[in-house]
């Protein structure tokens, strides 16, 4: 199928697909079919596992999506999909270069469009079209015309099998729907990208280049290299201290002196801010120092062994960040902010694993970034295919811990176990559980292609 005809068909099954609907399960089945596309049209391109393990990414993204409806799945599947078509069509740029691109052809589609010879098919109307144009066409239409007009005056019956009905059809809804079918699926099927992708691609490579060049390469004009040295030993040697100091009373402050539980939560809250800026920003002072030469310079041991120091001692506050975050837990529940600290703190703790690797096997500033986009991409992933309010809410309730009606209202996804035991306690979550049951029952009512699966699985009322 050439470029043309499967964005006229895709924008067609859309328009479908979401004709006098809301997003629900039409969604995941449009991703299907994008999916599906790209696996049969474009599967000669399928040459390493990444493919097969986005194909399957996409198929459960989607069906995450079908289920839950929520945003967490909405981004799964997009990611996905657009993970499987850039890898798909364009393996040697860098998967990072996704996300300039999908808002820069957000834009540039609403020109290009109008580009025709880029994704139309030039074709020369010879002889032969105009022959079958006139022969199949025009003189059928001519006859079939006049004869209707004569039977329709010879017949009303005849004549209301073609006037007597209406089309129900909302076509200020159809003509925007159709829009929007075709300028996704345009975006989706011709984006464009850029040469200076192509041209600077190699800047987001894992490994140097030029070795010998970078090697003398020196960060400020004005500073030799062994100045340059001496002043990253000299600034690591310092930070290593302040931060020794820092996760003493640090550790100090959380686990031995007294705080009032009213202001545990501020005070937690502000700590775990520190440790996320604090790993921000060593990543950031490893990255500037070793961003070239001092990967290869063999006088730089001292330089390295303080940065690998810096490291571990940073792994040594997120262990305490983490630690302190489940006391927390212990104290007053889950809630979707403190899981969401240690998915934080889990990937601050791959990241430094990073910058180990990145330093002993003399990689790359962008060798970072490449690999944490994928696991940035599976903690999408895992937020999308996990029922977390369900999972609040049975743990809040086994451990008695924030289980407040209106707190246990606001939650998604866990209506089963909420109603249990506001039934078994008597409970009532006022207006949040209000506003949550007419959730469900919107959704329940509504047409099957508008629908979260999730809710055709609870009954209407408790």
């Amino acid at each position: 199928m050439k470029k043309h005809q499967i964005i006229l068909a895709c924008s067609l099954i859309f328009t479908l697909l979401f004709y006098n609907e809301s997003m629900g399960v039409n969604l995941a089945i449009f991703g299907l079919l994008l999916t599906g596309f790209i696996c049969y049209f474009f599967q000669d391109r399928f040459i390493d596992r990444s493919h097969l393990i986005l194909v399957v990414t996409s198929v459960l993204s989607c069906l995450a999506f079908a289920w839950y409806g929520d945003f967490a799945s909405f981004l799964a599947l997009a990611m996905s999909i657009l993970f499987l078509q850039f890898k798909t069509q364009d393996p040697k740029l860098k998967i990072v270069q996704i996300f300039p691109l999908v808002f820069l052809n957000g834009i540039t589609s609403l020109g290009r469009v109008l580009m025709f010879k880029q994704w139309l098919p030039e074709k020369k109307i010879h002889n032969n079209f105009a022959k079958k144009l006139v022969a199949f066409f025009v003189i059928p239409a001519i006859f079939l015309i006049l004869f209707f007009i004569v039977y329709s005056f010879g017949s009303d019956h005849f004549s209301s099998l073609f006037t007597d009905y209406t089309l129900d059809i909302n076509l200020g809804n159809l003509i925007i729907i159709g829009i929007l079918g075709f300028y996704i699926s345009f975006s989706f099927w011709n984006y464009w990208i850029p040469e200076v992708c192509y041209e600077k691609n190699e800047l987001l490579d894992n490994d140097f280049k030029n070795i010998i060049e970078v090697k003398n390469q020196n960060t400020f004009s004005f500073l030799d290299l062994d100045f340059e040295r001496k002043s990253g030993v000299i600034t690591l040697i310092l930070l290593n201290f302040m931060l020794v100091v820092f996760i003493v009373t640090y550790n100090y402050e959380q686990f031995f002196e007294v705080v009032e539980k009213s202001n545990l939560s501020a005070d937690t809250h502000q700590r775990v801010n520190s440790v996320i800026f604090s790993i921000l920003m060593a990543v950031g002072v490893i990255a500037f120092y070793f961003k070239g030469g001092f990967n290869f310079d063999k006088k730089a041991v001292h330089l390295k062994t303080l940065a690998k120091i810096w490291i571990v001692l940073n792994g040594l506050l997120i262990v305490s960040a983490f630690l302190k975050n489940s006391e927390y837990v212990s104290y007053f529940g889950l809630t979707y902010k403190r899981l969401g600290v240690y998915a934080f703190l889990t990937l601050a703790i791959i990241g430094l694993v990073y910058v180990f690797f990145k330093i002993k096997k003399q990689k790359t500033n962008a060798y970072l970034i490449n690999q944490m986009v994928w696991y940035f991409y599976a903690t999408v992933l895992l937020c999308s295919y996990v029922n977390w309010g369900n999972l609040i809410t049975n743990y809040n309730i086994s451990v008695n811990k924030t289980v407040e009606p209106a707190f246990l209202s606001d939650l998604n996804f866990n209506d089963e176990a909420r109603r249990a035991y506001f039934l078994k306690n008597n409970l009532d979550g006022q207006k949040t559980e209000i506003r949550r049951e007419e959730t469900i029952e919107e959704y329940q009512n509504t047409t099957f292609l508008s629908k979260a699966l999730y809710y055709e699985f609870l009954n209407s009322k408790r």
